[in-house]
């Protein structure tokens, strides 16, 4: 008896759950990602906040560490985001390291997880390259403006220019 009532109910619900023919609906379902312990999802990527002051290149050496890579910001929601985070951690908006880099050819910008830099909310007047030694991109907030911007920070060797930073990494 108890079969029986399991095989109709499977039955029924199969019906309800099936498409009658020339019917053209499509169900898309987005996955939502789970992040690890510390990380915080955001556009399906997890995000960190490392307060440990470091270079750009060391702390894009810890993310490496970590399978991840200094935060790329793609849109004004990634980059209010990331922000919320700072100010969450810090009770302050804190300079940090992204993944933005001219590194390689100078005023050509990538991202160091390799995704294209397409989205920009640079300072006034930046990038500037000043002396030549500013490769290296650090998000902070500019009060003056009640803004966000991307700020352009040098990074040489021999000089240790050191900040927080964000880190990224997609679970998907």
């Amino acid at each position: 008896m108890k079969l029986l009532a399991v095989v109709l109910l499977l039955f029924s619900i199969m019906e309800k759950c099936s498409l009658a023919h020339g019917d053209e609906q499509v169900h898309l379902f987005r996955r939502s990602i789970e992040c690890p312990t510390d990380w915080t999802a955001i556009n399906d990527r997890c995000f960190r906040f490392i307060a440990d002051v470091k270079t750009w290149a060391g702390a894009e050496k810890h993310c490496l560490t970590l399978d991840a890579n200094l935060a790329s910001v793609h849109n004004q929601e990634d980059n209010d985001q990331l922000q919320t985070l700072i100010f969450t951690a810090t009770r302050k908006s804190k300079e940090a390291w992204i993944g933005g880099s001219d590194a390689h050819e100078s005023n050509v910008w990538l991202w160091s997880d390799g995704t294209p830099m397409t989205y920009t909310n640079w300072c006034p007047g930046q990038p500037n390259n000043a002396l030549n030694v500013q490769h290296c991109i650090q998000m902070n907030y500019s009060s003056k403006k009640n803004s966000h911007y991307l700020f352009f920070f040098q990074f040489v060797k021999r000089t240790r220019v050191e900040s927080l930073f964000f880190m990224h990494v997609d679970f998907s």
